[in-house]
């Protein structure tokens, strides 16, 4: 028999996945194009946005990941009044 609930649960709270953070591939993705020499005006114009990219999408993981946190203890306010 399948315990979905745990299922559910392990998905939404990324247990038992060993891959390597949001973090770690925004902050290895931000150290390749920094280390990126550009020799002409459009290449550094391409690295200047790609770097502006890397912030933006800091600043919405952020948010994403704060969402998570707020849901989780939210489920756990519920799992407790359901017992």
């Amino acid at each position: 028999m399948t315990d979905y609930d745990l299922m559910t649960r392990k998905f939404l709270l990324g247990e038992g996945n060993n891959s390597p953070s949001l973090r770690s591939y925004i902050q290895s993705l931000n150290e390749i194009i920094i280390a990126l020499k550009p020799m002409t005006l459009t290449e550094k114009r391409r690295v200047e946005i790609a770097l502006e990219h890397i912030r933006e999408i800091k600043r919405r993981s952020r948010k994403l990941e704060e969402k998570v946190l707020m849901m989780e203890e939210k489920l756990k306010v519920l799992e407790e009044d359901k017992k």
